[in-house]
């Protein structure tokens, strides 16, 4: 019968750990696998990765400027014909009436929009102030009747 007094782990399953800097007869004396003397052969002389040993790390001494163009970037919005399709009937479509539909975001009224086709325009849209169509887009719009302005 097996009971918790009597369990003990396979043969070989643990193993002592190598206790070095403990004299000659345990094979790992003198310098016990740490080279010769220095900074990292003392027992607390782990030193931080970038750490240069008191002299300026380079992460510091190299420059923290120069040019970033994404303050100077076009944002662009981009708006699918599917979804003008489905959230707006027809007429004029511009950035206010995509803002009153829910399409667009009020911090998206900056931005510049680009159409996109996506699924087929049965409707006849005239577009206002929007940017950029894609070529199908395009098409699309002027086979169903509308226009861009």
């Amino acid at each position: 019968m097996i009971t918790l007094n009597t369990l003990s782990s396979p043969k070989g399953s643990s193993k002592n750990r190598k206790r070095i800097g403990r004299g000659q007869a345990s094979g790992q004396g003198t310098q016990a696998g740490k080279g010769n003397k220095g900074q990292k052969a003392r027992k607390s002389g782990n030193v931080r990765i970038g750490f240069e040993g008191g002299t300026m790390p380079l992460y510091m001494r190299l420059p923290k400027r120069g040019f970033c163009n994404k303050r100077f970037a076009d944002e662009w919005v981009e708006l699918t014909t599917a979804q003008v399709e489905k959230f707006i009937g027809q007429g004029v479509v511009d950035k206010k009436v995509l803002v009153k539909a829910g399409i667009l975001r009020a911090s998206d009224m900056a931005k510049n929009v680009k159409v996109i086709l996506s699924g087929k325009v049965t409707k006849s849209f005239k577009f206002e102030g929007i940017e950029k169509f894609s070529k199908g887009a395009l098409e699309a719009i002027n086979k169903a009747g509308g226009s861009i302005k």
